[in-house]
């Protein structure tokens, strides 16, 4: 099963941009290369095998087929979002696609200077992506090609063969397979041993592409998705707390709600009454299997990216 960005504002084939707050976002892969500029709250991301802790002010890239989760450690990270799509860059340079850079943290390679042109690239971006002004759309594309090209220019980079790609496809899928089968079985006990079955594989060999692909154990995986899924009852507001440890797949409420505190810093019961604050209607909450997102209207957007370049720099 693959994830799906879900964006109100679409208008231009082959690029999206827009501003979403997240509490966690489920292990996903799309086929545009994303970048991410967090404006306000941490983000822990997890690429495949690497995770990293992102700070306000930081950019993050993630490349297409690339299998990505994220998490925020407080009440939620809100980031503006680039991406764009294979064709719309591939006539001026056909090895896009295959285009992976060896960092996945610009402002940590990039000499300050360079760092601060290339956010003003994205936000430049952003602005004319979300004003609309008459030939926006070529004014944006040549904006992406900029954006693109002080990438290329100024980090580390190699372009993939045709068997490598063809290997990250497979491993993807089956990582993908693994994540689909954890959320068809979460709600009750759930062995890896089951899906080492299914594709063919060793225990030991199962566990280890676990971690490699999913940046964490089988059983941490697990115990994520219950949680979330658990927040996600919580905050529909519809079953009693009680009720909704058992139907998370948790088989004890006292570990239940011990856990949910040491994972989030507050009670179920806490995190319940938070969730019951009336959302405006300038956001668009998304719930995506397990995931806890808000995407933004157009408007709401052009709110938070002035916000955004008041910020010292």
């Amino acid at each position: 099963m693959r994830e799906v960005e879900i964006v109100e504002h679409l208008q231009i084939d082959g690029l999206r941009v827009f501003f979403d707050t997240v509490q966690y976002r489920t292990p996903h892969v799309h086929r545009e290369l994303e970048l991410i500029w967090l404006s306000d709250g941490d983000l822990d991301v997890r690429i495949e095998h690497t995770q990293l802790l992102a700070h306000p002010g930081e950019m993050v890239l993630f490349h297409p087929g690339q299998l990505h989760e994220f998490r925020s450690p407080g009440a939620g990270c809100t980031f503006l979002c680039v991406q764009v799509a294979p064709e719309l860059v591939e006539h001026p340079y056909p090895a896009f696609s295959r285009l992976r850079f060896a960092l996945p943290c610009p402002g940590r390679v990039l000499a300050p200077e360079q760092y601060r042109l290339l956010v003003e690239l994205l936000w430049q971006l952003t602005e004319t992506y979300l004003q609309r002004p008459q030939g926006y759309e070529l004014t944006c594309t040549g904006q992406v090609c900029q954006l693109l090209g002080a990438l290329v220019a100024g980090m580390p980079h190699q372009v993939l063969s045709g068997s490598e790609l063809a290997g990250q496809q497979r491993r993807n899928d089956r990582a993908l397979r693994l994540i689909r089968y954890v959320d068809e079985n979460y709600t009750h006990k759930v062995n890896l041993s089951d899906f080492a079955r299914q594709e063919g594989l060793s225990l030991g060999y199962a566990s280890h592409f676990a971690r490699e692909a999913l940046g964490q154990s089988f059983q941490d995986y697990v115990n994520t998705v219950r949680f979330y899924a658990a927040c996600k009852q919580i905050a529909a507001g519809q079953d009693r707390l009680v009720d909704v440890y058992a139907a998370s797949g948790f088989s004890d409420y006292r570990y239940f709600s011990r856990a949910f505190q040491k994972r989030f810093g507050i009670t179920p019961e806490e995190y319940r009454r938070r969730s019951q604050i009336p959302v405006q209607e300038e956001t668009h909450v998304h719930h995506s299997v397990h995931s806890l997102e808000r995407f933004y209207s157009r408007e709401k957007s052009l709110d938070l990216l002035a916000d955004a370049r008041r910020l010292p720099r």
